[in-house]
């Protein structure tokens, strides 16, 4: 005969788990025996139930078994909710951006520091089933890394004089080259005066440094790096100003010595001219750090710029959907500069000659415009970017913004349109209202397209000039975004003789694949070149310098003493921390990598300990 499990007393008494043993006692008439055969129990004869239900008797097991009901009810409500509702949508910051509520793997791609170098967060991107024509490379292990240190935080000496600075060529140029005049004015101990704008370049755009970026942002963000004024101080007005063009890609010791003793003599120095007066590669850590702080963080758009992107990629993507930022470089200007002529009649091709040969400071003038397109050195046609897109298997739904001025020739953008005809730009995307402050302004116009471009989720070019080397290095900076760098010189070729009918569709799709599965952005280290020109720009990749990769060595903790010259105390500096077993032992006096003495990343450097 079986009987309710009781716990047997040190008297040898018997209890039940939840009473006392007089309880048990007095409600041992409550317990009936229960037939062996328990499928022939006698529900009627068990007393049980009231006494569950008895408030004095029993409030821990009501209480247990409210809670219990709670769980079983929340556990159905969550599952109801999750099949319910397939798409949650997440406005942040103006962005509507959606996930699948059944994505559990859904990452979000923004670098650690990115709404301190942009206005928009970037999308989220799940995993899987994510096509792979959209997915970003993999680069979980990079970060950028471009705080200062406490030691190189403004000091309180006296500045050596003021440096005047005119920013010259296009907006992508003048922006590189006034983060090089930030870094040249912490290399000099000076201080900056509120830079001037090319307003004679082809655009003729009549836009001022504050028209075109945020300027009580970029004094605020440098504020701990440089001093920088609106203008020159009244008593030195009466002072003329040295004027100076510096030598081209320049290391910090010309400007440390032979610049700053002139700044220190004529006490005001004015710089004509900005792009690439400084070095790529062999500066410190420091200046590098700087130069990215200044370009990618303080030079922010106005909010009369930012405000109109935003609301361009919002319309841009709508549904969620994907979109491509083609930077089309099939422009006028660009055509009559590098002597490219193909596609385009004979009477187009007299014309952009005829530009050439009346623009002084375009130093070619006769160009062979077959050989250079077979040398890769041409913007690509529109017919061509179709074709090179639907081989790399993007459908003709695909989203495309223009990021470009008008396109030359006679059949224009028909071309493209005709495989991609949804293809866009900020004067089809924006009202005329929305467009009134931007009309024959084509710098400011350049910042929009720029911040637009910056945002998406793939960005392609098919000339690698100053548009395209600034919003590269800014995709790389904000965590590796998904860049097309087309191999033009393979590319045209295989075209030649898929138009010639030498080869098949299936073919040349599988080819054209091939030679670009290494050519989607994926971290690479800037290449250095045997001259500065022919080198890699340090704002089209600025790894290393302000990228850092997670370290995987292992530092014995006898090796301590031996690399602490080599490292900073600050754990809240930008570099990396150092990746060791036992992390809580060096915290105290050692954290992060020091670039400034220039040793090699922890992953090389330590092996050789």
């Amino acid at each position: 005969m079986g009987t309710w499990k009781t716990n047997r007393t040190s008297g040898g008494g018997e209890t039940h788990p939840y009473f006392s043993l007089s309880t048990a006692r007095r409600r041992a008439a409550d317990y009936r025996e229960i037939s062996e055969d328990e499928d022939n129990v006698d529900i009627s004869k068990m007393q049980l139930l009231p006494f569950l239900l008895s408030p004095r008797r029993n409030l821990a097991g009501r209480v247990f078994g409210s809670l219990m009901i709670l769980f079983l009810v929340t556990m159905a409500a969550k599952f109801y909710l999750l099949s319910s509702y397939d798409d949650l949508r997440v406005k942040e910051r103006g962005f509507l951006v959606s996930i699948s509520a059944t994505q559990q793997n859904a990452v979000f791609v923004s670098s650690s520091n990115l709404n301190n170098g942009g206005i928009i967060p970037h999308q989220f991107q799940p995993k899987t089933p994510f096509p792979e024509i959209w997915r970003k490379p993999d680069s979980d292990r990079y970060y950028n890394c471009v705080n200062h240190t406490k030691k190189e935080m403004e000091t309180a000496t006296a500045a050596n004089g003021y440096i005047l600075v005119h920013a010259n060529g296009g907006l992508n140029q003048m922006r590189t080259g006034i983060s090089d005049m930030v870094a040249i004015a912490k290399i000099m101990n000076a201080i900056l005066v509120c830079p001037t704008l090319d307003n004679n370049s082809f655009w003729t755009d009549q836009s001022d440094f504050k028209d075109l970026f945020n300027w009580t942002h970029f004094v605020e963000e440098l504020k701990d790096d440089i001093k920088i004024v609106d203008s020159l101080p009244q008593k030195y007005h009466s002072i003329k100003p040295l004027v100076k063009a510096p030598v081209s890609w320049s290391k910090a010791n010309y400007y440390r010595w032979e610049m700053t003793k002139l700044l220190k003599r004529h006490k005001v120095l004015k710089f004509s001219h900005t792009d690439g007066r400084l070095a790529n590669n062999g500066l410190s850590g420091s200046v590098q750090r700087l130069r990215c702080r200044a370009m990618f963080h303080a030079l922010r758009h106005t909010d009369e710029i930012e405000g109109l992107a935003k609301k361009l990629v919002t319309r841009l993507r709508n549904n969620s959907n994907p979109y491509i930022a083609l930077h089309l470089r099939y422009e006028k200007d660009m055509l009559a500069f590098t002597g490219c002529t193909h596609n385009l009649s004979s009477s187009e091709a007299k014309e952009l000659r005829s530009m050439r040969l009346k623009v002084r400071h375009w130093k070619q003038k006769n160009i062979d415009g077959e050989s250079r397109r077979l040398q890769g050195s041409c913007p690509m046609t529109p017919r061509e970017v179709a074709v090179f897109l639907e081989a790399l298997g993007y459908p003709n739904t695909t989203q495309i913004y223009l990021v470009a001025g008008e396109i030359y020739g006679q059949y224009g953008i028909e071309s493209l349109k005709e495989k991609y005809p949804n293809v866009f730009d900020h004067s089809t995307l924006a009202t005329n209202e929305e467009m009134a402050p931007f009309r024959d302004r084509h710098n400011k116009l350049a910042a929009l397209d720029y911040t637009v471009a910056v945002e998406s989720d793939v960005f392609a070019y098919t000339y690698d000039g100053n548009m395209a080397k600034a919003v590269r290095g800014h995709r790389i900076f904000k965590g590796f975004r998904k860049t097309i760098s087309p191999d033009k010189r393979r590319f045209v070729k295989l075209m030649d003789q898929f138009d010639e009918k030498k080869i098949s569709w299936e073919a040349f799709s599988s080819k054209v694949k091939s030679l670009h599965r290494d050519r989607y952005g994926a971290p690479t280290l800037r290449q250095v070149g045997r001259l500065p020109r022919l080198e890699e720009s340090f704002y089209s990749n600025p790894y290393p310098g302000c990228i850092c990769e997670k370290s995987r060595c292992l530092l014995p903790l006898e090796h301590i003493e031996s690399v602490y010259d080599y490292c900073l105390a600050d754990l809240t500096a930008g570099c990396s921390s150092f990746d060791i077993e036992n992390i809580t032992v060096l915290e105290r006096r050692l954290a992060v990598w020091g670039l400034d003495k220039s040793p090699l990343p922890c992953n090389n450097s330590f092996q050789h300990i």
